[in-house]
């Protein structure tokens, strides 16, 4: 059983229907309590790092995603549900995150370049594989996912399971233990994104 942790954060129903194509079924779960019950857990959310961990921690949710993934059932934290597995954002400001992940969220660097970036990094754009993950199991490498984000993690390169160029280098798809990370949208990324959820249901 797959729950979808409701936080008042993110387009659920897109999440839902995209796990309903795999053959699968995702209940949205609420209480704190109720997210034990459950066999692997995904953490969807688009918008602000602070917004999403005071909706965390005002539910008590944030404590019990910690106990889910300390259990070592499988977590997915999907767009801003990745950047809240890390230690802390400084998006408006820093805020602390859900501590499951040892690394840090910034924004793009736009000022690097002769021609600045444009943030949000939105569309389509590959990523290249650099360790095995069961997540990524019959996917190739530098197939296209969907992004949309403004800020991208920093860790260890021990967690990188995938990265993504947008005018350097950045994490897009992360792993620690039973706990993954995946910046784009798996939901808005047709067949591979399907068949990353997929690999998700079947870890």
């Amino acid at each position: 059983m797959i729950a979808l942790i409701d936080y008042k954060i993110g387009n659920l129903r897109s999440v839902i229907n995209a796990i309903e194509k795999i053959g699968q079924k995702a209940v949205l779960v609420k209480k704190p309590e109720e997210l034990k019950n459950y066999d692997r857990a995904i953490l969807p959310g688009v918008g602000a790092f602070g917004d999403g961990m005071r909706f965390l921690n005002e539910s008590g949710m944030s404590e019990a995603v910690k106990e889910f993934a300390n259990s070592g059932k499988p977590l997915l934290g999907i767009c801003l549900g990745m950047q809240l597995l890390f230690d802390k954002s400084s998006e408006f400001g820093s805020n602390s995150g859900l501590g499951l992940i040892e690394g840090i969220v910034t924004a793009f660097d736009k000022t690097q370049f002769k021609t600045p970036l444009k943030v949000p990094h939105v569309g389509w754009n590959s990523f290249k594989i650099k360790q095995d993950s069961p997540l990524l199991k019959g996917v190739q490498d530098k197939a296209y996912l969907y992004f949309v984000h403004s800020y991208h993690a920093i860790c260890d390169k021990k967690y990188i399971i995938a990265s993504t160029n947008y005018g350097y280098d950045f994490p897009s798809i992360v792993q620690k233990g039973s706990i993954y990370g995946f910046q784009p949208h798996p939901e808005k990324s047709h067949e591979n994104g399907l068949k990353i959820l997929k690999n998700f249901t079947e870890i």
